[in-house]
């Protein structure tokens, strides 16, 4: 099913945007592990709408309530599920969008497909609030990888024509990760977080929406996660970053500037280090073959510009069957790449945890 994935551990993601609850079940979670209540609740909050003024005003708490698998503060063995109430929810501000859809959304798809039954309120199930069960999830598997001594982070690379400085594809650190994750813009240069922050707010201000990159990496992996062609690190990751709306491209290493370089330019050549194979560069991004090499993990993801503005675009009437303009009301994110970055990390998490559990069954 669509909404559900996982190998050794399977999860669900349920609800959709204004539905009384939203949630997920997850399968498979070590008995005995006892998570971090307290910095999964900071995690979730990094990922919360309504927090600044350069998100959505929509104000929700996002508290978890925990209904199955844990039993004295651990996992029990049973399945887990966790619910998060929808409060905030303004449903009315949806109700033109089922006769004329919202360009740049899955409006149009959902109403063919579904024969016009789909849920329109907040984008129903295509909704990026879908992705706060998700950070449930992820969060949990970065407490999980984290004992195993792996780590993860994500930083805005660019906004727009924005950039930030990118992370050292051989030394990335942890404590890199941790005082990103203390930022309002999760950048490494604070003046590039500037003027991103100003960037936002202008178009904020139009009425548009303005879309970017986030630069996600993983260090601690061994050699040797993922399995060629079709269980590929690159495929398992993809199929989990391209879960969260709006995510529109990933590239691994150098990606698509490996095109214009010679083989001897690419390439990463070996050497020893403290005992280890390792490599002087990392142009490959740490997989090679679909499988881990030892060396951080480093890929990007492309986020689309928020589809909601509240210019007036052109659009159809689907009961008439004419053209028309449509006006967008509601309340949107003029940039979702900033929430976007823990759920990066949080999908990041989900695919790795799940390939770690087949790499241990090796050892």
């Amino acid at each position: 099913m669509s909404s559900c994935y996982g190998k050794n551990i399977q999860i669900s993601i349920f609800g959709q945007s204004h539905s009384p609850a939203i949630g997920v079940v997850i399968d498979g979670l070590p008995a005995g592990f006892a998570p971090d209540m307290e910095k999964l609740s900071a995690f979730l909050e990094r990922r919360a709408p309504g927090r600044n003024a350069l998100s959505t005003p929509r104000q929700e708490t996002d508290k978890v309530e925990i209904v199955s698998g844990m039993a004295d503060g651990r996992f029990c063995g049973a399945p887990f599920a966790a619910l998060i109430y929808n409060h905030n929810v303004h449903s009315s501000d949806y109700h033109n969008i089922k006769e004329t859809p919202r360009p740049g959304h899955a409006d149009f798809t959902a109403f063919v497909k579904y024969h016009g039954a789909q849920d329109v309120a907040g984008g129903g199930h295509f909704s990026g609030r879908l992705t706060a069960p998700m950070c449930v999830a992820g969060g949990i598997c970065l407490q999980l990888l984290e004992q195993e001594g792996i780590y993860i982070g994500a930083h805005i690379q660019s906004i727009h024509q924005v950039p930030d400085i990118p992370f050292d594809p051989v030394k990335v650190s942890k404590e890199t990760f941790y005082s990103l994750r203390t930022r309002l813009l999760p950048v490494m240069d604070r003046k590039a977080g500037e003027h991103m922050e100003n960037l936002i707010e202008k178009v904020q201000q139009e009425g548009d929406s303005v879309g970017g990159v986030i630069e996600c990496a993983a260090i601690g992996l061994p050699v040797g996660l993922g399995e060629p062609i079709f269980e590929g690190m690159e495929n398992r990751l993809s199929s989990v970053i391209f879960g969260i709306p709006g995510v529109k491209g990933i590239e691994f290493g150098n990606g698509f500037a490996c095109c214009d370089r010679m083989g001897s330019e690419n390439n990463d050549p070996f050497t020893m280090e403290e005992g280890r194979v390792k490599t002087r560069t990392n142009r490959h991004g740490g997989i090679l073959g679909g499988i881990t090499s030892g060396m951080p993990l480093i890929f990007r993801v492309a986020v689309k510009p928020t589809s909601s503005i509240f210019k007036s675009q052109e659009t159809v009437s689907l009961s008439r069957l004419e053209s028309t303009t449509l006006q967008i009301q509601g309340r949107h994110d003029p940039c979702i790449v900033p929430r976007a970055v823990p759920c990066i990390e949080a999908a990041t998490a989900i695919a790795i945890y799940d390939a770690w559990l087949d790499y241990k069954k090796y050892q």
